[in-house]
């Protein structure tokens, strides 16, 4: 899903002629995919392990909060109106995951799910950073980066990594997703506000 999210990403940046990222953005783009590595093997375990009614609204709340207090930090406050709906946003994220596996109680998976969220969070904040205009180029460095790392764990485990072949269609089809997904992400911050954009893009456990 990584090298599939890569090539997209490094064929869109040749269209849209970014031409090559300054050296501050290969470093961003660099700590983002490590971070992102981190989130995502994070939260795949943790959601393998323990309940999604603690592990999505825990992943979700910080994969915002640490992105908004870094935006509060770098752009000021915005307007009353938006950061009384930024904190609605957060608390519906909270609700609808618990709605969503009433089961509850159960707090295993709980670390791992702190884990993803400071990865996710922290991937939000690199890649919030990267010079306008940019966005593409950089992306395809974050998936190079994350592949690299989620490569080198099952090369160290040696855990099994042959898909089944049914799945490989749905696999290529979450590289897609997720790298539309952090295209948008990046324009978002690059137009309006890190804060707003971090909130908004926290409320994926909707769609699950």
């Amino acid at each position: 899903s990584q090298f599939i999210g890569m090539a997209m990403a490094f064929a869109l940046a040749v269209i849209r002629a970014e031409g090559p990222p300054s050296v501050t953005d290969l470093g961003w783009s660099v700590a983002g995919g490590v971070a992102g590595g981190i989130g995502i093997a994070s939260l795949y375990r943790a959601l393998a392990v323990g309940r999604m009614a603690v592990v999505a609204p825990v992943t979700a709340v910080l994969a915002a909060s640490i992105p908004v207090v870094v935006g509060f930090v770098l752009d000021g406050l915005p307007d009353p109106v938006v950061m009384v709906g930024m904190g609605l946003a957060i608390v519906a994220v909270v609700l609808v995951s618990r709605v969503e596996d009433g089961s509850g109680g159960r707090s295993r998976g709980l670390g791992l799910a702190l884990v993803a969220g400071v990865g996710f969070g922290l991937f939000g904040v690199c890649i919030g950073q990267l010079s306008a205009g940019h966005v593409f180029g950089p992306l395809a460095l974050v998936r190079a980066t994350e592949a690299v790392m989620i490569g080198g764990v099952v090369l160290v485990t040696r855990s099994p990594w042959r898909p089944p072949r049914d799945l490989v269609l749905a696999i290529c089809a979450v590289g897609v997703m997720d790298m539309v997904g952090n295209g948008a992400y990046i324009l978002a911050v690059q137009a309006g506000s890190l804060a707003v954009a971090a909130v908004l893009s926290s409320l994926y456990p909707v769609t699950t």
